[in-house]
């Protein structure tokens, strides 16, 4: 049975280069999601949103390999991020950001595989978020480019991308912004972490 690994089959979007903004259109796909607020590095919830999402989703793997004969690598970490203050990811103001953890889950897998995994992984971590659910985000338009370096160092990419990229090409934001983890932080220097960074944009009138 060959596994599907999404990195390597959906390469455009999972593998820009570093140093330059390029641009990319992304279809809808479906997620594993859960929403929080607060610091990803104190936040109870933000720790518990990721267990949960690695939880259901190599139970989702699992159920699909057996139901279907489909077997894949679970895609990467991914984050939804915004704040009243955008500015706030550029001062690195952690305790006033808001997110949306999720993991894609490739189209193949149904409701009903969602739901048995959740029931499985509730019987071992106990209640679920209220907001974990599988639901299908489309971003159209964006820019992304690959960060490499701790996340902390993303303030200047950031800070050019908002500065001087969207506006010399007369884009706007289009939606929050979103991150995509390459790279497992427990077991990777800061250095060395690869990260996408990725603005859905739209053109402005």
């Amino acid at each position: 049975m060959e596994k599907i690994d999404f990195k390597k089959t959906l390469k455009p979007l999972y593998g820009p280069s570093a140093g330059e903004f390029a641009s990319v259109e992304v279809p809808p796909m479906q997620f594993v999601k859960v929403d929080g607020e607060g610091d990803p590095n104190t936040a109870p919830a933000y720790r518990s949103a990721v267990e949960w999402l690695y939880g259901v989703s190599y139970a989702t793997k699992f159920a699909a390999k057996a139901a279907l004969g489909k077997d894949y690598v679970v895609p990467p970490l991914e984050g939804l991020w915004w704040a009243d203050d955008p500015r706030s990811f550029i001062t690195r103001e952690k305790d006033r950001w808001r997110w949306t953890m999720m993991i894609m889950a490739p189209d193949f897998v149904t409701r009903d595989m969602f739901e048995n995994a959740l029931a499985k992984t509730s019987g071992k971590l106990g209640q679920p978020p209220q907001s974990l659910r599988l639901e299908a985000y489309g971003e159209g338009l964006s820019l992304q480019t690959l960060h490499v370096g701790s996340y902390d160092e993303e303030a200047p990419v950031l800070a050019r991308l908002h500065g001087e990229v969207m506006p010399s090409k007369g884009m706007a934001f289009n939606g929050p912004h979103h991150e995509i983890y390459l790279s497992d932080p427990r077991k990777t220097e800061s250095a060395r972490l690869k990260t996408i960074l990725r603005q859905p944009v739209k053109f402005k009138p």
